[in-house]
């Protein structure tokens, strides 16, 4: 392009347009990348949740192929034109919160799993002591229901 097009048509250099696309896109895939490295470190140390592997590997696999998605997208976004490179950034992007959400999605399941075994062992826990019997107190008295049947019939009467 020629310097008086583009005086013409209020255009700036395309050097310019560059570093005014890359940059944010830069930032914002920083970001994200050192995001999807905590999530892995925290993955790593959870204990493993038996029966759910198969989920696992299915968000294991979206992660990894927007991973995948998203480093075809960026050398593409870095081959075009510089006005088409910020859309194709921008999906990039999209790519690597994907993988991020899928990631966080199988933490937080993991995490609830945990939640959830520790809760039942709290509730071995209190049935082997004896926390947890059959009756129903009330008041301090202790009844079962037939006695509470008896007692009913016998006020009718």
């Amino acid at each position: 392009m020629t310097k008086k097009l583009a005086d013409l048509f209020d255009l700036s250099d395309e050097k310019d347009i560059k570093q005014e696309d890359s940059e944010p896109a830069e930032v914002v895939v920083k970001k994200l990348e050192a995001a999807l490295k905590d999530v892995d470190k925290v993955d790593a140390a959870l204990p493993t949740v038996r029966d759910l592997e198969t989920s696992d590997q299915e968000l294991d696999e979206i992660a990894e192929t927007a991973k995948n998605t998203f480093n075809d997208l960026m050398d593409l976004g870095m081959n075009v034109e510089a006005r088409y490179s910020g859309d194709v950034f921008n999906n990039a992007s999209r790519m690597l919160e994907t993988a991020l959400t899928a990631k966080t999605n199988k933490i937080n399941k993991k995490l609830k799993m945990v939640e959830l075994q520790i809760k039942k062992a709290q509730l071995d826990l209190k049935q082997r002591e004896g926390g947890y019997d059959d009756s129903i107190d009330g008041d301090g008295i202790v009844i079962d229901r037939n006695a509470l049947m008896r007692e009913i019939l016998g006020r009718k009467e």
